[in-house]
């Protein structure tokens, strides 16, 4: 069992392995993570392209998960299908979830069916497999949130990653079962909204992540990010919720394990 532990480690909840570019490739960033405490990390997909190597670095890594999805700003001549997607999952057991997948209205200005439509061939393909949702979504709350409930993805509950929304629509997904994860732009001076929305989220629905290469958080801001980076996520949480730090580890480890139970072989 990949979940067997001694002590709770922290977890880079998302990250974006095949996209770091560091000194050193794959086995640099797992060293650094392992010597930050980082105990497990999940890779999350973003395209096809970059997928096989996902699955091959969560099947060869035991610390290490993925999962299958389309970015919804990732853009295909031939759209996938809810086949596909369960058949990626399923034959493939380090893959975990199924995402990243939601709205993105932020880079995106013209009709937005497809980007639904997508979004919905997704949570259908979860359902179908039984593992969560990894959401991304950007000034689309409402419609993310409608189309979760809409599509009875409380079935199978998801992350929703990266979280940058108001306590409102953190409250709206709390409800379907989803949990909320924080990244290195809670650590972000002008983050107010995002600070206080990680005040007041469940501390047993709380995760946190990189999604590195991408918002390295402070002190590193501006740099290459990567999954050992996650301890000063973690470690401002926990300064902003005034607990300890190994509170905020215990609960975060455990709340990643109670999400993907049933995925995780």
């Amino acid at each position: 069992m990949k979940t067997e532990m001694i002590h709770p480690q922290l977890i880079d909840s998302h990250c974006h392995l095949p996209l770091i570019k560091l000194e050193g490739g794959l086995e640099a960033i797992l060293k650094n993570a392992q010597k930050e405490g980082i105990g497990h990390i999940l890779c999350v997909s973003v395209d096809l392209e970059t997928w096989p190597e996902i699955n091959e670095i969560a099947n060869k890594y035991d610390n290490v998960y993925g999962s299958v999805g389309v970015h919804p700003n990732t853009e295909l001549e031939t759209e996938i299908t809810v086949k596909e997607l369960i058949q990626l999952a399923e034959n493939n057991p380090g893959i975990i979830a199924i995402g990243e997948t939601g709205l993105d209205y932020y880079r995106n200005s013209d009709d937005l069916a497809w980007q639904k439509e997508r979004f919905i061939k997704h949570i259908q393909a979860a359902r179908a497999v039984n593992k969560p949702l990894i959401i991304h979504t950007r000034e689309a709350g409402e419609d993310t949130v409608r189309l979760l409930r809409e599509n009875k993805a409380d079935e199978v509950s998801g992350v929703m990653h990266c979280f940058v929304d108001d306590y409102e629509i953190a409250k709206k997904a709390l409800d379907l079962g989803f949990y909320i994860s924080f990244s290195g732009i809670v650590t972000f001076k002008n983050a107010k909204q995002v600070q206080e929305v990680a005040k007041r989220v469940p501390l047993d629905r709380i995760l946190v992540e990189t999604d590195s290469p991408y918002l390295a958080p402070v002190p590193f801001r501006g740099k290459t990010n990567q999954p050992a980076y996650v301890r000063h996520v973690a470690e401002f949480v926990s300064n902003l919720r005034g607990i300890p730090m190994e509170n905020l580890i215990a609960a975060t480890t455990d709340n990643f394990f109670r999400l993907f139970q049933h995925a995780i072989p």
